[in-house]
C-alpha cells in the first residue's frame, strides 16, 4: 500500500513537471513568433540540463541501492549536473540587458516559469537523493550532506553565470576548469566575489529546500 502510494505520488509530480515544462516551452515559442526574435529559446537548454539530476536520481530510486560503487558514480554524475536547476535563477540578469520596456512583462513571467521549472527537477531530486542517502547513512550525516550540496550548488552556479564553465567541461577542458577551482580555494582574499555568492546562493537554496520539505510536512 505504501509503495503503491509513492508510486502515484511520483506520477503526479512527473505530470506537475512535465505541464510545467511544456507551459515553458510555449512561452518561449510565443515570445518567438510575436518578436521575431529568438533571444530566449537558450532556456530551453537549459531547463534540459535542469532536467538531468532528476533522471538521474530518479534511475535510482527506481533501481534502488544494489552496488556501492554504481551509486556513488551515479551521484557524483548527479552532483556534477546539479547546479543547472537552481542556475535558471540567475537567467533573471537578461532582463536588465535584453528585454525592451514591451516585452519585459513577459520576458519575466517567461524566465520565472523556467526557474521555477529548473528549481523543481533540482530540488525534487534532491530529496530523492537524500531518501537514498538515509538507507545509508544516520540522519544527522545525511543532513549535513544534503545542506553541504547545496552550498557545492553555489559554487557550482557562479562557475557557470561568471566563469562560464558547464558541465561538459570536466571531460572537454578538466585542467582548465581545475585550475580556476584550485585558484580559488587557493586565494580566496583575493575572490570575494566567487565566496559571496558561493555562500549567500548556498543559504538561499538551503532556506528553499528546507521550507519546501517543512511545507510538505504541513497536513492539509
Amino acid at each position: 500500500m505504501i509503495q503503491q502510494l509513492k508510486q502515484s505520488n511520483r506520477f503526479n509530480i512527473t505530470i506537475l513537471l512535465f505541464s510545467i515544462s511544456v507551459f515553458s516551452f510555449l512561452l518561449s515559442i510565443i515570445r518567438w513568433i510575436v518578436t521575431g526574435s529568438p533571444l530566449f529559446l537558450f532556456l530551453n537548454w537549459n531547463l534540459f540540463l535542469a532536467f538531468i539530476p532528476w533522471c538521474i536520481s530518479t534511475v535510482m530510486v527506481i533501481n534502488g541501492l544494489n552496488k556501492n560503487i554504481s551509486v556513488a558514480l551515479l551521484i557524483a554524475s548527479w552532483l556534477l549536473f546539479f547546479p543547472n536547476a537552481p542556475y535558471i535563477l540567475t537567467d533573471l540578469f537578461h532582463l536588465q540587458y535584453r528585454s525592451t520596456s514591451r516585452t519585459i512583462w513577459f520576458d519575466l513571467i517567461e524566465i520565472l516559469s523556467f526557474a521555477w521549472a529548473g528549481l523543481l527537477f533540482g530540488l525534487l531530486s534532491l530529496m530523492d537523493i537524500e531518501y537514498l542517502l538515509l538507507l545509508k547513512f544516520k540522519t544527522k550525516i545525511t543532513s549535513f550532506i544534503i545542506i553541504t550540496f547545496l552550498f557545492m550548488s553555489g559554487f557550482g552556479i557562479y562557475l557557470g553565470r561568471f566563469l562560464r564553465w558547464n558541465s561538459w567541461d570536466i571531460i572537454s577542458n578538466p585542467i582548465g576548469l581545475f585550475n580556476d577551482i584550485a585558484e580559488r580555494f587557493m586565494h580566496p582574499i583575493h575572490h570575494p566575489r566567487t565566496w559571496g555568492m558561493t555562500i549567500l546562493m548556498g543559504i538561499l537554496l538551503n532556506f528553499i529546500y528546507h521550507s519546501i520539505k517543512m511545507m510538505n510536512k504541513i497536513k492539509a
